[in-house]
């Protein structure tokens, strides 16, 4: 594969999805770290480089199903262009950075998907759209906190029981070893099922100018470069999302936090196994809420909760309208020269 000879249209674009990637991990750290810096298990500048490490070795742990459902499964791979491209990474950037400045754990997911979709429906309409794809997406967003939620609060009374007798000290000192755990495992998740979308998108890019041959695959370099920049986006953080996600939803101890951090990295893996692109952010909401309202249901401050619910709502058709905007930019440019 020569990428000189397909042309730097060709490369700025991937150089774009890999900007999106990296904003995504910086936009996303909070997903993998908020619980355990809000419990001071780990300090800040230790707890994203924990979460880099194990976001960037995820390739070695999960199949491409995401990468595939991206690439094919939302928009015909048919109708891809580099102007549709273009604007779908234009919409999910632009939302994001909205977003992440408003300091709202919204869903760099989403986003993309939503800019996919703008793009897509700019150029064909309803024909270049893959339903079955976009609609388990979108019940993606609906069960992946659901999961998250019921799984976290199971986990909260099942630990609560088993650890009945312990002292307040030993279950502190053991919940805190095993959140070291539960991070690993969510930013695992992150990473397997988060750099996988980039992953997709770069894989339909290079279909669509002939440099995959007649069969739809992601290249070796394409994983380990997509991991890599998820991973350096993750080390700059999202200090304001981590705010709003560790301390402003409810309070958490660490015990809690290891049952919101795995509850979430179990929704994850199951999703990640079967190419559902759901969102992380979703999911470790649904999960911190759920260990929340173990204690009752005024430790959830639902203020929160239900602004961070209509930032979900409104991704998909906020990023799929800048993403509109973006395509018929480039096809005014691509026209004027």
């Amino acid at each position: 594969m020569d990428l000189l000879a397909a042309g730097w249209l060709l490369i700025f674009l991937i150089g774009v999805a890999l900007a999106f990637d990296f904003l995504n991990g910086l936009h996303d750290a909070a997903n993998s770290i908020a619980t355990v810096v809000s419990t001071r298990v780990l300090s800040p500048r230790v707890a994203v480089a924990w979460a880099a490490f194990f976001n960037f070795i995820a390739f070695l742990f999960f199949g491409l199903h995401v990468a595939n459902t991206v690439g094919k499964g939302i928009i015909s791979a048919d109708i891809v262009s580099d102007a549709v491209i273009f604007g779908a990474l234009g919409g999910a950037i632009s939302w994001n950075v909205i977003t992440w400045i408003a300091g709202i754990p919204s869903s760099s997911s989403h986003a993309l998907i939503g800019g996919l979709l703008g793009a897509g429906l700019a150029k064909a309409g309803f024909e270049g759209v893959v339903w079955s794809g976009v609609l388990k997406t979108v019940a993606g967003i609906v069960v992946s906190p659901t999961l998250g939620f019921v799984l976290a609060l199971v986990l909260v009374f099942a630990i609560s029981w088993l650890f009945v007798r312990a002292t307040p000290a030993f279950a502190d000192s053991t919940f805190r070893k095993l959140q070291l755990v539960s991070a690993a495992m969510f930013s695992l998740g992150h990473g397997g099922n988060d750099a996988q979308k980039t992953m997709g998108i770069i894989a339909v890019l290079l279909y669509s100018h002939g440099q995959l041959g007649a069969e739809f695959h992601v290249p070796f370099w394409v994983v380990i470069t997509c991991q890599a920049a998820l991973g350096l986006g993750t080390l700059f953080g999202g200090w304001r999302i981590v705010h709003t996600m560790g301390s402003k939803i409810t309070r958490l101890s660490p015990q809690q936090g290891f049952c919101a951090e795995t509850g979430g990295a179990i929704t994850i893996f199951l999703a990640t196994h079967i190419g559902v692109p759901i969102s992380t952010t979703h999911t470790i909401t649904g999960a911190i809420v759920g260990v929340g309202a173990s204690r009752r249901m005024s430790a959830v401050r639902w203020n929160v909760a239900s602004r961070i619910v209509w930032a979900w709502v409104v991704t998909l058709p906020a990023s799929g309208l800048i993403a509109a905007l973006f395509y018929g930019a480039a096809r005014l440019a691509d026209r004027a020269f």
